[in-house]
């Protein structure tokens, strides 16, 4: 299950996100224009797992787009072709089976109440993909961030590219990228970044080592 209640998220995503909101889309236009496209064809059926305020699937170009979260105030941000659906992610999803070519998640496990419900999530994504569908999920790895992971307040579950990886393999996932040193750990509490930085950033790939702390893994049905 879910760790915090819908209260509990309106609260903590309206304190740590509110005031950053045009940024974060600034951000997040760059990541999927300039990086995640690459993983997205343009006739897929994308669902954002823990879509927040709809920063990564507002700029999907995808011909059906799908948004969860527990949020009730996703709904608000979401644009009109984006799906919502509002439920806890570990139990049963109302998506059929083998309908979905991607599901992409951001910083996102981490916040799940234990490795069962991750588990359940896992294999509801399992269920859900096509043949051949992709996972995305990137996250904080607890392996760089021993002294700041637990900083925030809705962390749960400590997480490395590797133990994100094993699970899926577990459930006959293909690796198709395991990056242990993505993006820098956090857009909160930071100032912001001038947009050619980001895409510096993003196609200097050994930059990555000296600044990410994030993990991206890739994986296929």
């Amino acid at each position: 299950m879910q760790a915090h209640d819908q209260d509990d998220l309106q609260r903590i995503y309206a304190q740590r996100f509110s005031s950053q909101i045009e940024y974060r889309n600034r951000v997040w236009s760059i990541l999927v224009n300039h990086f995640f496209s690459k993983y997205i064809p343009q006739d897929a059926s994308v669902l954002d797992l823990g879509c927040g305020y709809g920063e990564f699937i507002n700029h999907v170009r995808a011909t059906r787009k799908y948004g969860m979260d527990l949020n009730p105030d996703s709904p608000r941000h979401l644009k009109p072709d984006v799906k919502f659906l509002l439920q806890d992610c570990s139990q049963h999803w109302d998506i059929p089976d083998h309908s979905l070519d991607v599901v992409f998640t951001s910083n996102f496990f981490e916040h799940l109440s234990d490795k069962t419900a991750l588990g359940k999530t896992l294999d509801e994504v399992r269920r859900c993909l096509k043949p051949g569908g992709r996972i995305i999920a990137m996250g904080p790895n607890i392996k760089f961030l021993s002294d700041a992971y637990w900083d925030f307040w809705d962390h749960h579950i400590p997480l490395s590219d590797l133990s994100l990886r094993e699970a899926l393999e577990i459930r006959d996932f293909f690796i198709e990228d395991c990056v242990d040193r993505f993006l820098p750990y956090t857009m909160s509490r930071k100032r912001p970044v001038p947009d050619f930085l980001i895409k510096i950033y993003l196609a200097i790939q050994p930059v990555w080592q000296f600044f990410g702390k994030q993990f991206l893994v890739v994986a296929r049905s």
